[in-house]
């Protein structure tokens, strides 16, 4: 289908924060004021962590999964606090002049949990596992740059690609790329593979209760820290109780009970309250493509470049990001990546301010002059309608539905009649308005 994905470098931004920004609380051992930590950490013991959605797998393409799947698999690089790469199951790296090949080298002595070695045929075979579907849709992208992987010894793998491709290693830091045994992914079943992955991470799973939650034991071989690791050796904790606790109020209320030790993904509304009961906070934005919504410019009003540019004047967005946000969550402006990504652009961020009166002299011109009972444009005795359905409680949390909300009202003051459909996990999951003919935004 083709896509224009216009503000939605906005929206982009707008709900790039959503799932850019996330947040987890922990329960305090002191008040607030003092809550920076300091001492040695003690070995044992299991932390309770509530999170917000349940995946199809453990490893695959969705970022609820790479959360989980960087604690069981390791990735070739890593991403420092910098934004630089360094290595982690690749001790260096290199790119030829003609940037189609790359070539890693591997970390020796390392092993998965199921015994078998790193080798540099895992890696390739890894490759070719993830272009042949076996990563869902995260590396799709990969297939216009990768031709081929191959060892050229036992702990070097050599990448060739078809056209240059300099991010490359940026991109392999992310959790979709985590490295798998091949003897598991060639004698176990997809099941089995799908929910305990085995690789040769700090954790690996000893147990997945469907609805409930996923238990996390330590890998206590563990070897093969990235090299910006806090912490060499074993992981300091027994266990990791990952609990799927959907609702935010639910899983706030499971922070103050004690049910939990900690939690991901706290609504912007009980952010300073937890932080005036002495929970200690973290907030960041995620490196990377935000959560944007994009036009169809297939079929439908989306069609007509003035309509599409109407839409992004149509709304104050940094007004309601902020209203929403309650300075937890911050604006990024129209910037197709987050402010955090290399090579983010400042000027890409600062299109398309609000400005009304603009948008509705394009709608003028693009022939959508009529109004209804309602409000709403008309043209030819049709509605300016636009369909935008959303992965509700799997994509877009509540504060991120609330923005959609926001814009949905303004964007009726110009004309739009936005028809916001909240998508459930299950159907998101299963393909739900993936057609062009089903959704103008998405």
């Amino acid at each position: 289908m083709s896509s224009r994905p216009l503000l939605l470098p906005a929206l982009a931004a707008t709900v790039a924060v959503l799932a850019g920004c996330t947040a987890q609380a922990a329960a305090p051992s002191e008040p607030a004021a003092s809550t920076t930590h300091s001492g040695t950490p003690t070995a044992g013991g299991t932390i309770v962590y509530g999170h917000q959605q349940e995946p199809a797998c453990v490893f695959g393409g969705w970022i609820e999964q790479s959360y989980l799947s960087y604690n069981v698999l390791d990735s070739l690089v890593a991403l420092d606090e910098n934004h630089e790469v360094v290595p982690w199951l690749a001790d260096e790296w290199s790119v030829s002049d003609d940037q189609l090949t790359w070539t890693f080298h591997l970390k020796e002595g390392v092993k998965f949990t199921d015994g078998s070695p790193l080798t540099a045929e895992v890696v390739a075979f890894n490759f070719d596992h993830w272009l042949a579907g076996g990563n869902s849709t995260a590396t799709a992208w990969l297939a216009g740059y990768y031709e081929s992987a191959k060892a050229t010894d036992e702990l070097t793998v050599e990448i060739t690609l078809s056209q240059p491709y300099p991010r490359l290693a940026d991109n392999l830091t992310q959790g979709y790329f985590g490295i798998q045994s091949q003897v598991a992914l060639e004698t176990r079943t997809d099941e089995e593979n799908c929910e305990q992955p085995i690789g040769s991470g700090a954790f690996k799973v000893e147990q997945w209760n469907r609805g409930e939650n996923i238990v996390l034991v330590r890998n206590e071989n563990y070897t093969s820290w990235p090299a910006n690791a806090r912490h060499e050796g074993p992981a300091y904790l027994d266990k990791v109780d990952w609990k799927f606790v959907g609702d935010a109020t639910t899983r706030v209320a499971t922070l103050r009970s004690g049910e939990t030790d900690a939690i991901y993904d706290v609504p912007a509304i009980d952010f300073a309250p937890l932080e005036t009961e002495g929970y200690e906070l973290h907030k960041y934005v995620t490196p990377g493509r935000p959560q944007q919504l994009s036009f169809n410019t297939r079929v439908g009003p989306f069609t007509d470049e003035r309509v599409r540019q109407a839409f992004a004047y149509a709304t104050d967005r940094k007004a309601i990001v902020e209203t929403i946000g309650r300075g937890v969550i911050p604006y990024e402006g129209n910037g197709g990546v987050s402010q955090t990504t290399p090579g983010y652009s400042q000027k890409a961020a600062d299109w398309y301010t609000y400005d009304p009166a603009k948008a509705n002299t394009l709608l003028d011109e693009a022939g959508w002059t009529e109004r209804d009972a309602e409000g709403y444009r008309t043209k030819d005795g049709q509605r300016l309608t636009v369909v935008l359905p959303y992965g509700a409680g799997s994509i877009i949390n509540a504060d991120g539905a609330s923005i959609l909300q926001g814009l949905q009202e303004q964007a009726k003051g110009v004309g739009f009649d936005v028809d916001l459909i909240p998508v459930p996990p299950s159907a998101t999951f299963a393909g739900a308005y993936s057609t062009a003919e089903e959704r103008d935004i998405y």
